[in-house]
């Protein structure tokens, strides 16, 4: 039952939060629009208003009654239809854009941007629009390595357009290489990006995120419940805003971030070097991981057999990596996390002060909606002033914008 209402309530509160938010979709002629379609669904279903505009050779893959079925709008394709120009006009298109997406984005089409062409009712839109425009380029990998179509894409990236990188894989034409649609969840996620305001422009965010795994032999290992995905909501959150981010993650299931440095790690020593290493530059650090507190004192370097007798495993404490973070510190606000189990205030409060933080984020676990594998969390948040926030159940993506928030708070008090 709880898993049912966190999905209508998941969604629900997407959709709260891209509401009013309309997206103008072109869709220019190429095999990759069939991920249009999709692209389409996962915006209507976020929240967003989209209104679909196609090119004449974009119709010959996919019927206007598709994109219209999907996004509930009429699809406009003529720059001088009688109807479609009475009912929504091009200029009208333009203005309500928030964001203007081409996707798939020909080499065709590029090129008549970058001249400044608008022949079809997609160019002129483009050419009339204020929104941010973000281009997704589909084609030919040697199309796309053409010097031509580069020199094209680096002349609009000069005047504000924005750019995504084609995906690399086997190509419809029969090569293989660069130049695949990227899938529609990450054009979904820079989407996002571009309606958030910016205000983490600046900061050199360092965040870790998931597990660690603690060899005991090699099939065995030591580990946490910890799914990763508070951390990566964090990394999404912050390339969102603005900010520059490195992402140190222990292993995980999730796809990478759109925008992130990752760095990949198994055990607490491996993330404690590539935190160290990336802390100078780090202007702020959020420490999402559950970093394990134990590990093997020795690794047994063949399997160790099952018997009928107990075995005793004999642990050591791994490095404290928040607290010397909290001990080097000059001038990062940092950020913890803690999981509890009991008397969350107050050892939330402890592990504040003892480890030197600026802000900590401590969460029941035993609580519904606030377990280490779910998309949500129940949350209080306290900082180094002595102020205490609790929150309500909320999207780990939603907690994520909140501690932000009160990260900047901090800084500006600074």
């Amino acid at each position: 039952m709880f898993a049912k209402s966190f999905v209508i309530g998941y969604f629900q509160s997407m959709a709260e939060a891209q509401k009013g938010h309309t997206v103008v979709l072109g869709v220019a002629g190429g095999i990759a629009c069939y991920k249009a379609v999709e692209l389409v669904r996962l915006l209507v279903r976020d929240g967003f208003s989209v209104q679909v505009l196609m090119t004449r050779e974009a119709m010959e893959f996919v019927t206007p009654l598709t994109f219209q079925t999907l996004s509930g709008h009429p699809v406009a394709t003529e720059i001088f239809s009688l109807t479609q120009e009475s009912e929504i006009g091009h200029i009208n298109l333009a203005d309500q854009a928030e964001v203007f997406v081409i996707a798939p984005a020909t080499a065709n089409i590029i090129g008549k941007i970058a001249a400044g062409i608008a022949d079809d009712l997609l160019t002129t839109v483009v050419m009339a629009t204020r929104a941010p425009v973000l281009i997704a380029p589909s084609m030919n990998v040697h199309m796309y390595g053409n010097p031509i179509l580069q020199e094209n894409i680096r002349k609009l990236k000069r005047l504000g357009y924005n750019f995504m990188e084609p995906a690399e894989g086997y190509l419809a034409c029969g090569y293989e290489g660069k130049g695949r649609l990227p899938e529609p969840e990450e054009i979904v996620e820079q989407v996002r990006g571009l309606l958030k305001k910016k205000d983490l422009a600046g900061e050199k965010l360092l965040i870790t995120a998931g597990p660690n795994h603690e060899a005991i032999d090699p099939v065995r290992y030591l580990t946490s419940r910890s799914s990763g995905k508070m951390g990566y909501a964090l990394a999404r959150a912050g390339v969102r805003r603005g900010a520059e981010v490195t992402l140190i993650s222990g292993p995980t299931s999730l796809p990478p971030p759109a925008g992130t440095r990752l760095v990949r790690v198994k055990t607490a020593a491996e993330m404690r070097e590539a935190v160290m290493d990336a802390f100078p530059q780090s202007t702020a650090v959020v420490m999402a991981a559950a970093v394990a507190d134990y590990s093997p004192e020795r690794f047994i370097p063949r399997k160790l057999k099952k018997g009928e007798k107990p075995i005793q495993l004999h642990l050591k404490p791994n490095p404290d990596i928040l607290k010397e973070l909290g001990a080097k510190k000059n001038g990062q606000i940092l950020v913890g996390f803690a999981a509890e189990t009991e008397e969350l205030v107050a050892n939330a409060k402890k592990k504040l002060r003892e480890k030197n933080l600026d802000l900590i984020v401590a969460n029941d676990v035993t609580a519904e909606g606030s377990g280490f594998e779910g998309d949500t969390n129940v949350a209080t948040i306290l900082d180094r002033k002595g102020n205490v926030q609790p929150l309500p159940l909320m999207t780990k993506e939603e907690l994520a914008d909140r501690i932000y928030n009160h990260l900047l708070a901090l800084k500006n008090e600074q």
